[in-house]
């Protein structure tokens, strides 16, 4: 019996802690799911694409999956970017649950390059009015140019590549192919007008794109169709988090130039002043940034090494006398090697000419303040040793004799001294000389003149 009644204890409390848990707060998706209102992600990349953006690109589809979104917007502005980091992110978005929307906007944005291969991976492609997308060929991602046989074999992959997603979405194989081995662009009303169309909706902004999305068909890349709801959807905006965006930021041709110059004068300051520590921490920190956006960035290395001799020049410039020399040698090199740094026809990848000048002007106005404490500092007589001693003035405190020795006080210490003339006690003395621990000094010029008054 009491067996039992301790079951059926067991079995209320248990039924108990379930109906709490059943009726308990419910997150705010999946009571918006739960009454049939959409729930819609978007995430907006204004970057390059490289392994920060398709991280952020890849953690907003596998939150839109576990939140069961109906739809992903990914809205779209880039000049182009990794090769790599774009497959990377085109299987995200075949293996993602969500059917996903690529939208280039607002009006003025492009999707250049890496930007094109996604826009047409998506499942809907979307544009607003004066956009434009394409010029996808591929350049080596040093900025050289590649060699005849590398580069036709790099432009026939991505061109296999492009033919591949645009066959597989149903949008025009030729265009696809010819934005990567022609270059060419094409503007929305081209890509909607081509037969068949290269991306599938033009759109004013988002609202627009979630209105004329409401109802419509797609075809997911499995071959399965899925009918998208998107009417008085709640929108939820993703946002990068702080290392993705600090990635992102760094990955800019001008904050790269500057990380890699700060972080080389910081190095030089801490080799010059040993014991600083702080400026070879922040050098060591500065370059190491600096590096990662130049893998990211197609960076000429002629230019890249043109840069770094200009640094070196700069910095002998501060430990030898050359006046101005090797200073104006490396404003020079400095200058050429940021003109061909950057090596991609990319508005937004290239330096300027204000951003060179001011770079340079603040890089030699640094020089010449340490240069000139580095020449000050080895102008500046000695205090230590045996050169701290000489031209140091005293006092004779036992009289030097024609040709013994007396004793002086100077530098607070008491020394033994000679001198080539005798000098009474209590005359002022200048050393001359050292020798061991016996000076030479010599009468100061007004006791000189008084003791020939004397005579």
């Amino acid at each position: 019996m009491t067996v039992q009644r301790f079951r059926l204890a067991a079995s209320l409390i248990a039924t108990g802690v379930l109906l709490m848990w059943l009726g308990g707060p419910v997150p705010a998706e999946q009571r918006d799911v739960a009454r049939g209102r959409p729930l819609v992600h978007v995430a907006e990349v204004d970057a390059l694409i490289h392994p920060a953006s398709a991280e952020f690109i890849t953690q907003t589809l596998e939150e839109a999956d576990n939140a069961r979104a109906d739809l992903v917007v990914l809205v779209l502005r880039t000049p182009g970017g990794l090769v790599d980091s774009t497959r990377d992110i085109n299987s995200r978005i075949i293996e993602s649950r969500t059917p996903v929307v690529v939208y280039v906007g607002p009006s003025g944005a492009r999707a250049a390059s890496a930007g094109f291969l996604i826009t047409i991976a998506a499942d809907v492609a979307a544009m607003a009015p004066g956009t434009h997308i394409g010029a996808a060929h591929p350049v080596a991602g040093t900025g050289q140019p590649m060699d005849e046989t590398m580069a036709e074999k790099t432009a026939s992959d991505v061109a296999a590549y492009a033919r591949s997603l645009a066959d597989q979405r149903g949008r025009n194989v030729e265009l696809a192919e010819k934005a990567v081995t022609e270059s060419q662009s094409f503007t929305e009303n081209e890509g909607l007008n081509a037969i068949p169309p290269l991306i599938d909706i033009i759109a004013d902004d988002l609202d627009a794109l979630l209105e004329a999305l409401d109802g419509r068909e797609v075809t997911r890349w499995d071959g399965s169709t899925e009918v998208l709801r998107t009417a008085g959807a709640q929108v939820e905006r993703k946002e990068m988090n702080w290392r993705q965006r600090l990635l992102s930021a760094i990955a800019h041709p001008q904050v790269a130039v500057l990380l890699f110059s700060l972080g080389t004068l910081g190095l030089t300051i801490e080799l010059w002043s040993p014991g600083a520590i702080l400026p070879g921490v922040v050098g060591g920190l500065c370059l190491l940034l600096a590096f990662f956006a130049f893998q990211i960035l197609p960076i000429n290395y002629v230019g890249l090494m043109l840069v770094l001799f200009g640094l070196v020049l700069l910095v002998l410039e501060m430990v030898t006398t050359t006046f101005g020399v090797l200073a104006a040698g490396g404003v020079v090199s400095m200058v050429l090697g940021l003109v061909m740094l950057i090596d991609s026809p990319a508005p937004e990848l290239q330096l300027g000419w204000p951003f060179i000048l001011s770079t340079m002007l603040a890089l030699s106005a640094i020089v010449t303040f340490l240069a000139r404490l580095a020449v000050r500092a080895q102008l500046r007589r000695s205090v230590t040793g045996v050169a701290g001693m000489l031209d140091e003035c005293g006092e004779v405190i036992e009289a030097i004799g024609p040709a013994g020795s007396g004793r002086v006080a100077t530098h607070g210490e008491i020394w033994s001294a000679i001198a080539g003339q005798p000098i009474s006690q209590g005359a002022r003395v200048r050393v001359v000389g050292i020798d061991g621990m016996t000076l030479t000094v010599s009468p100061e010029p007004s006791a000189r003149t008084d003791a020939e008054e004397a005579q």
